[in-house]
């Protein structure tokens, strides 16, 4: 019965058109109610609990990081420089948004920053070289969502808070399955591209050209490795990256780049403060109903409902991805984490499954629903600011989902591909 007004109350308040968070809200409610002992008090201390997290301090930071990139000239000079390096081969503008999307998702932690980035700088180089709208839009949202498995990743951060994972394991735990998304990618464009002799390509840049690239993209190259090597070695925590790669990115874009003012500063916060302010409610609220999942057992009851899979640890592990995939498609990601990730990841445990490993792999099929319609919450920012019809967009991501797919299933039937790198890069 517990469960059936978990979903009962969850589903109907979406259903009446309440944001998220207010049905994440009624759901806690709503159990408070089913379990007679309604306060408002343990409501009230629940929100401010949810939202009194060290390591949630890093998402409004690295918010403002991908601010300050896309802004203080960071991202184009990336852009600029994979286009050196690439953009002479046929298909090459392709692969140039492929390796920007991988290089940009080192500094940025938010798919749709990059797919905004991605979109306005090489959607409308992609078309005038004659690529079709459907393929170039889908390629460029199937690479910003790199930028949630690659560190620094939001989501990452959100289900270390949210399982009591380490953060940092987490954060090295996604390089290797990034790349690998990444390689399903540029294998699925040239396949698409190998045989389309009509598209125009570059010049091929010169040394010296390239040098000059290569020097002028030089000081946003060494923000993703002063992140990850200040992790690896212990130098700082999470939530002390996103403050050192916020500092850094505004003394680059200031004083070397000078593309960014003073005056700019208040607009960047305001921006970065708006998002973050999105997801933080998210969270405050998600932490009553997960409160209350808790303390009626909701846990258990779906563990004895699972039984069956907890002794078939890669049988679970395909049922969870197929179920957050599914769950994607309607919800947007940090919702799927704070609903989803305290029930499934008991069972997860009880199967023996490494919670890191697990981790990975939720995320990572929570970044294939963002690009999966109904709801798409990438598609629609790459639609709203290349102005190409979101159905064109949606038709145009389906192989790359397939790719994505396959690259899923394979980290999922082999999982020393994800745990055998990230502990190695654990030390």
């Amino acid at each position: 019965m517990t469960v059936a007004v978990f979903l009962g109350s969850l589903l109907g308040g979406m259903l009446l058109g309440l944001p998220i968070a207010y049905a994440l809200l009624l759901t806690g409610v709503a159990l408070m109610l089913h379990l007679d002992f309604f306060d408002a008090q343990i409501v009230a201390q629940n929100l401010m609990n949810g939202a009194d997290s060290f390591p949630l301090m890093a998402i409004p930071f690295f918010m403002l990081l991908g601010v300050v990139m896309n802004r203080g000239g960071l991202s184009r000079r990336i852009v600029n420089l994979a286009l050196a390096g690439l953009g002479h081969r046929r298909g090459g503008l392709g692969y140039v948004t492929i390796l920007a999307g991988v290089i940009m998702a080192s500094f940025s932690g938010s798919a749709a920053a990059d797919a905004a980035a991605l979109s306005a700088i090489l959607i409308p180089m992609m078309l005038a070289a004659g690529h079709d709208a459907r393929s170039s839009s889908g390629l460029v949202a199937s690479s910003a969502i790199i930028a949630l498995v690659i560190p620094p990743s939001i989501g990452f951060i959100l289900i270390g808070v949210v399982g009591n994972i380490s953060i940092t394991r987490l954060f090295l735990s996604g390089i290797v399955p990034g790349l690998i998304m990444a390689t399903a990618l540029t294998l699925t464009w040239w396949l698409l591209t190998r045989r389309d002799f009509s598209l125009i390509v570059s010049e091929r840049a010169l040394p010296g050209e390239l040098r000059r690239r290569f020097a002028d993209a030089a000081w946003a190259l060494l923000l993703p490795v002063l992140i990850v090597a200040g992790l690896r070695f212990g130098v700082f925590t999470p939530t002390e990256a996103g403050v050192v790669a916020c500092v850094y990115a505004l003394v680059v874009s200031l004083v070397v780049y000078r593309e960014l003012r003073l005056s700019d500063i208040p607009s960047c916060l305001l921006s970065a403060g708006k998002m973050t302010a999105t997801v933080m409610l998210l969270v405050a609220a998600a932490s009553v109903s997960g409160w209350m999942i808790t303390v009626g057992g909701l846990q258990a009851q779906i563990a004895s409902l699972a039984a069956p899979l907890v002794t078939e640890p890669m049988l679970l592990m395909l049922a969870v991805v197929a179920l957050v995939i599914l769950i994607g498609m309607v919800l947007d990601m940090v919702p799927v984490i704070l609903i989803l990730l305290p029930v499934l990841l008991p069972l997860a445990t009880r199967a023996g499954i490494d919670p890191v490993y697990f981790g990975t792999i939720f995320l990572i099929s929570c970044s294939i629903g963002l690009i999966t319609p109904p709801v798409g919450t990438v598609l629609n920012v790459v639609a709203g600011v290349s102005r190409i019809p979101l159905l064109q967009v949606v038709a145009g991501v389906w192989p790359y989902v397939l790719a994505l797919l396959a690259a899923l299933g394979l980290m999922v039937l082999v999982p020393q591909v994800v745990t055998g790198p990230a502990r190695w890069l654990a030390g």
